[in-house]
């Protein structure tokens, strides 16, 4: 049993890793952090800033019993296809993926990845929204 979870570091991001590490916690299993690479070479500042806050939250997670994998996968850069594919390898129970808020016209098209991710999952996926606090301002 694991749970799967795609990252970016954004609010929605922070977002959906907080929501799995409940998940893994609630379910008692493992989590899985995907980070997949935007860039071929991202700036240095960037990713020691990233690892940082992964580190931190591994440890944060490890306190609550939740072993923590992180993969930064860069040779590849399609986020959804990264996503399923290690969903895949490790028999995952549920992927989770942080979504933005829409407006009105905006929730007609829901964004190309999530959509990916939804329709070609092996298994449940958990949508996780920022409260509307932490996206205000």
């Amino acid at each position: 049993m694991t749970v799967v979870v795609g990252y970016l570091a954004t609010v929605e991001g922070r977002q959906g890793l907080a929501a799995a590490v409940e998940e893994a916690r609630r379910r008692s299993t493992d989590l899985v952090v995907v980070v997949t690479e935007k860039a071929a070479t991202p700036a240095p500042d960037a990713v020691e800033e990233r690892d940082v806050e992964l580190e931190v939250l591994a440890r944060s997670a490890e306190q609550e019993g939740v072993t923590v994998d992180i993969r930064v996968l860069g040779e590849r850069r399609d986020v959804a296809e990264d996503l399923i594919a290690v969903a895949e390898e490790v028999s995952a129970d549920v992927i989770v993926i942080g979504l933005r808020r829409r407006s009105p016209v905006g929730k007609l098209i829901l964004g190309s990845n999530a959509q990916r991710i939804l329709l070609g999952s092996p298994c449940p996926v958990l949508a996780v929204k920022p409260d509307r606090a932490a996206t205000a301002g």
